[in-house]
Order: structure tokens, then sequence, then C-alpha cells
């Protein structure tokens, strides 16, 4: 829990959104951003700080959401069941605030009676993430790349961040772990699978979520069937390949047996295809196991090296 005293510090900030907040508390366990619920005397909305040491410039992931949002809202399909938080609108008249602090502040609508999850219990959940993720890629096929910034320069590029990790080793006062060295060494070589692929022309880029683990998924309480894909920062021109290999990371992993289920795997795919099949091509097939096998290698590498420099991307709980 945040302290009280800048829980009431909040207050002021949320109230630039709605005159009638009545209370606020943290929500939801990301990483980068701080996240709060927001009650109201009306509907609750959630207020994010976006945090600048990983996007230095807050106000073009405000742009992205405008024209992901007036895409979708353009589309007018009736089949579409996936939801986009709303951004609301600040006194000002603009979609986001900045502080006394120079901190970017933001309010989008709250989706009630829904639920994120953080393992799966069953194969119809794994079906239910599949179709989700394969509305998103469907609803955003025809949006153009060249309407979306890079908020990420480099994001969900493996060798740029192996780049990284050569350089925060080779300074004096880094002390290495053995085991993570020599696996990161024996893995290198996949680095390039999918990057090799792009140049080649093989693979083509996309709009991408960036960030679908499962927990950014929400399920309605009642039906069970995921209503909302949320935390969209990290939409960008990307390859989808880079959306499947995390989503299948986050929802395949069996963390008592550390083994991969595939049959978690098989209903993911099959739901997925259902939004996706007539868009799939072969070469996008090809490279789905490379990417499968190169998500998991990329984020360790990712959080080894912010573990070197001190933790200063990922929020972490253990000094090790």
């Amino acid at each position: 829990m945040k302290p009280m005293m800048e829980m009431s510090s909040l207050r002021p900030i949320a109230q630039q959104f709605s005159r009638t907040v009545t209370s606020i508390q943290p929500i939801g366990n990301g990483y980068i951003n701080d996240t709060y619920l927001v009650g109201t005397a009306a509907k609750p909305f959630v207020l994010q700080k976006i945090n600048k040491r990983v996007f230095p410039h807050p106000e073009l992931i405000m742009a992205n959401l405008e024209v992901l949002s007036q895409h979708i809202r353009q589309l007018n399909d009736k089949q579409i069941s996936l939801k986009i938080p709303d951004l609301l609108l600040a006194e000002t008249g603009v979609n986001f605030l900045t502080d006394e602090d120079n901190e970017y502040w933001r309010a989008l609508t709250f989706i009630d009676n829904t639920v994120s999850l953080e393992t799966l219990d069953n194969l119809a959940q794994a079906g239910q993430v599949g179709f989700a993720l394969g509305q998103f890629h469907r609803i955003t096929w025809e949006l153009d790349v060249g309407k979306l910034h890079d908020t990420l320069p480099g994001f969900h590029i493996t060798p740029h961040y192996l780049a990284q990790y050569s350089l925060v080793r080779a300074q004096p006062a880094v002390l290495e772990d053995a085991f993570c060295a020599d696996f990161i060494a024996r893995f290198q070589p996949i680095a390039i699978d999918l990057e090799t692929a792009r140049n080649q022309g093989l693979l083509r880029e996309r709009v991408i979520h960036g960030d679908p683990k499962l927990n950014n998924f929400l399920f309605d309480k009642a039906s069970q069937h995921i209503v909302s894909l949320i935390d969209l920062d990290t939409v960008k021109p990307g390859l989808i390949h880079y959306d499947l290999g995390d989503c299948v990371r986050s929802c395949c992993h069996d963390l008592e047996t550390d083994e991969f289920r595939l049959e978690v795997f098989h209903a993911f795919l099959g739901s997925y295809l259902e939004q996706m099949g007539e868009f799939i091509t072969q070469s996008d097939l090809q490279f789905l196991y490379p990417a499968i096998r190169l998500i998991p290698f990329e984020l360790g590498v990712r959080f080894y090296t912010d573990f070197l420099l001190g933790n200063r991307y990922f929020k972490v709980t253990e000094p090790q």
C-alpha cells in the first residue's frame, strides 16, 4: 500500500478528472506505472502516473491511444467484443495532465465486474486469451502503422537487449552471476531469429500490443469471457510474433513442473486462428515456434541486465 499521506496528495490530481472524488486506492500489480482506482459520486475511474524513466515521451503514448481509439470507433463492427478503456478528459480539455513535478497523469474508464488472472485454471480460459489477442490483431490489421509512434525504440528487439547487457557487464563495478552469464552465452545465437526474418521480408510489421501477458486480459466475472485488453502503453509498430511469444509465455508455463503446457497452447492457438486464420501466412506460422522460444530468453536478459544496473526499470520486492 502507498502511504496515506501520498494517497491524500493524489486527490487534487484526481479531482481534475472528476470533482466528486470519494476514494483513492492502489490497483493492479504492474511493474511500470503507478495505478489507482478512484471512486466518485458517479462512476469510478482508473488514474495512472506514466513512468517517465521507462517512457520518456508520455505524450506519444497518449497520441497512440487516440489513434487506436479512433480506429476502433470507425470500424463499427458488431462482431467486436473487445473493449478498450476510454481516455477521460481533464478540466483543461486534454486527456492528460502534468503535476508540479512534471509527472504525467491520465484517467481511463474502469471496466467493472471483471477480474485479471495470474494463472489459467482451465482450457476454456486459454481459448479466451487466444480469441481476445486474435481479435485485437484482427481489428488493428488495417491500421496504418505509420500513424503510430514508437514509444519504446528497441522494445522487443532482442539483439538490442543483448548489446545493452554486454555494455553493462563490461563495467568494472558489476558483479555477475555465473549461472545467468553462462545461460545467456549458450542461448545468444537465437536472439536474431525474428529480426533476421523481418529484414528478409518474411515477416511484416503490424500493430502490436507489446505486452499481452495474461494479467492484462480482463475476464467478465459472470460469463468468464474476456471483455478487455488493458495496459496499452506499448501499442506500436512491430511483429505480431512478439505478442504471441509473450502471451504464450505467460499462459503456458507450468509453475510447479517448469514445463510448457502443450494443451494450453493448443487451446490458445486454435481460438487465435479463429480470428486471424485468414491473415496468417505460412511464414508467420514457421516463425511462431522461434518466437515462443525467444521471448522468455529476451525477458530474462532484460530482468538480469536491470538487476546488474540496480533495478531501475522493473519494480522488485527482493534485493537478489
